[in-house]
């Protein structure tokens, strides 16, 4: 059997099942957003995250500095889903001999850049040669309760921190445009869209920024971040916590930019809010709970259903990417 036929939804249960055991301190290990380990000070929160060229990312139209800055803020972006707090970062970088060294340095910009903006610490890491450029980092945080995707309750609320889709329509134009966009100093390409629909598109797939849960988690019942699509993320939430979920399409935050692009590149919003890399949060909380998010929905006993706008129930796929997939 080949690893497309397992997926990659049953390869991390295959790996859960092997290796799950009762270790002392492991509070949650393989499965969720980021491994909980209970340490003097409270809980210690680890993750690890890769970005490959050619599954990833394309240098066809990615800047390394925008590659460092992404790298950090995906795997903040897991800390961040447990409703913790990000402290040290570990970086590791394989590029070719033959890669300019200019590339190295600048992907280290991008990396500081993101330091800034998240308050962490580089500690260390590993460098080496590859036939491709493979990175990956590990970010500690710490808390004193996290959150999990397990824990969403029969009525509870279903909630995103911003708006969906942008990041798959940023991928979408960037694959139009076919060239990089300096968007970290400025905007330097012919763009084929006006600077104020086209610029926030690609800047949430190049550069995202990873949504604080400093306001959510303390009433959340369960969260994950939207990495790989609203509805695949949701329905991993779901599956974890043993219930299930009404969504309501109108509900769903889509910005005007995605709406305008998506004209011109003669796709439909529906698609692109499947697409992924949005790094929202999607969480669920008790009805009474007041928050600056968007509610989309609400936990139900069993069965995933989206309502459309005049009220009809359908399925709900669990649409988005799938490493593997063929």
């Amino acid at each position: 059997m080949k690893l497309f036929e397992v997926g990659e939804l049953s390869l991390v249960e295959k790996l859960r099942k092997k290796f799950k055991k009762n270790v002392p301190g492991l509070i949650l290990g393989i499965g969720d957003d980021a491994a909980v380990i209970r340490s003097a000070d409270g809980l210690t929160v680890i993750t690890s995250d890769m970005m490959v060229q050619d599954v990833h990312f394309n240098l066809s139209w990615t800047t390394a500095y925008q590659l460092g800055f992404k790298l950090v803020s995906v795997n903040v972006s897991d800390i961040y889903a447990m409703g913790a707090r990000p402290h040290f970062l570990l970086i590791n970088f394989a590029a070719h001999k033959d890669t300019d060294a200019a590339f190295f340095d600048q992907f280290y910009d991008g990396i500081e850049e993101a330091l800034h903006v998240y308050n962490l610490s580089l500690i260390g890491g590993d460098v080496v040669s590859s036939d491709h450029v493979v990175l990956s980092a590990s970010v500690i945080g710490s808390a004193i309760h996290t959150v999990s995707r397990k824990g969403a309750r029969i009525g509870d609320k279903i909630y995103v921190t911003g708006q969906i889709g942008d990041a798959s329509c940023g991928l979408a134009l960037m694959k139009k445009i076919g060239m990089p966009v300096v968007i970290e100093k400025g905007i330097e390409s012919k763009l084929p869209l006006e600077k104020d629909i086209i610029v926030p598109l690609i800047k949430r797939h190049l550069m995202p920024e990873a949504r604080n849960p400093e306001q959510y988690a303390p009433s959340a019942t369960a969260m994950i971040d939207i990495s790989d699509g609203l509805f695949i993320d949701l329905f991993r939430l779901c599956r974890e916590s043993g219930v299930g979920a009404n969504i309501y399409k109108e509900r769903i935050p889509v910005s005007q930019e995605l709406i305008a692009a998506s004209q011109y590149l003669g796709m439909s919003p529906d698609t692109l809010i499947t697409g992924g890399e949005d790094y929202e949060l999607l969480f669920t909380a008790p009805e009474n709970s007041a928050f600056d998010a968007c509610c989309i929905g609400e936990i139900a006993k069993s069965g995933m259903k989206i309502i459309d706008k005049k009220g009809k129930t359908h399925n709900l796929e669990a649409r988005g990417y799938r490493h593997f997939d063929a």
